[in-house]
């Protein structure tokens, strides 16, 4: 065999290698990963079980941009602030719109608050939402990685809770998705999807469909006529590495409501963080809920 001959066989050889352990990554990520692998490639994702460990409390601040994408219009400016502490949240997404100012979310341990925004105290549609499923607060799942209280970060409290659902496709890409299950019911069904390359979360979907009533007969197709859908899209990008952390710096949080009467409202938070500070000494009052 000359040496011409010797290198084609290699090549096909090393050719064929590639192929086989191509198939065998794919194969694994499409449905072999267990949740407990995800989670922990998440984590270091994240840092260091030491950094992770190290940071108690964080203050995030930044500008968010508002925009009512159907069921109306309009864009305004404004400015976000998130704090937390262990499982205590408080997020404020404030603009100075007439009549409406923003949403406020505050969670104390098992206890959530949502505010009234508009002039006359009450909440918007997204704020009502949450008043009567206060799900993705009370997990602390809203906010992802930016709250200290991400539930993912508890390792030992997350067991049991996530389930790997295969590569999905989302805006293009190939996405790992784990679905979430609380241990209090919900309505939602929450999955999160993580980059295949580093394992950051980078989007959380949350969707529910509710029925006011059954029309008469009680058929299938008068309790979809009675059905009012909602669907909660966070977004997670631009990661940066700041003591010894890396966060996303652009947090995109997006309500849709589709009424049983065809009436649709889309809104959108786009907020960019402008400075993170760790441990910071923080007022308890912060979190105070009455």
């Amino acid at each position: 065999m000359n040496r011409i001959q010797l290198l084609a066989k290699s090549s096909r050889w090393t050719l064929l290698a590639l192929i086989l352990i191509t198939a065998a990554v794919k194969l694994h990520a499409d449905g072999n990963l267990k949740p407990e692998e995800v989670l922990q490639k998440h984590l270091d994702s994240i840092g260091t079980a030491e950094a992770r460990a190290g940071i108690k409390s964080r203050v995030i601040e930044g500008t968010t941009v508002y925009k009512v994408l159907v069921g109306g219009s309009g864009e305004i400016q404004g400015n976000a602030v998130m704090v937390s502490q262990a499982r205590n949240l408080q997020l404020m997404l404030k603009i100075n719109a007439i009549k409406y100012h923003g949403e406020k979310f505050m969670r104390n341990g098992d206890k959530t608050f949502i505010a009234g925004t508009y002039d006359d105290h009450s909440r918007s549609e997204f704020g009502e939402f949450l008043f009567g499923d206060s799900y993705p607060l009370r997990e602390g799942l809203l906010g992802g990685v930016w709250s200290t209280g991400w539930p993912l970060l508890d390792s030992d409290a997350i067991k049991g809770k996530l389930h790997y659902a295969g590569l999905k496709k989302m805006d293009g890409r190939d996405l790992h998705a784990v679905e979430y299950h609380g241990k209090r019911s919900s309505d939602l069904e929450v999955t999160m999807y993580f980059e295949p390359e580093t394992f950051r979360h980078v989007m959380t979907l949350y969707t529910a469909r509710k029925h006011a009533g059954i029309g008469a007969g009680g058929d299938l197709d008068s309790r979809n006529q009675n059905e009012t859908r909602y669907r909660i899209e966070e977004r997670f990008g631009d990661f940066k590495t700041e003591d010894g952390l890396t966060l996303p710096t652009h947090y995109d949080l997006r309500f849709q409501q589709e009424l049983k009467t065809g009436f649709t409202k889309l809104v959108d938070w786009n907020t960019t963080s402008s400075r993170v500070l760790n441990n910071a000494p923080l007022d308890p009052k912060n979190f105070e809920i009455h």
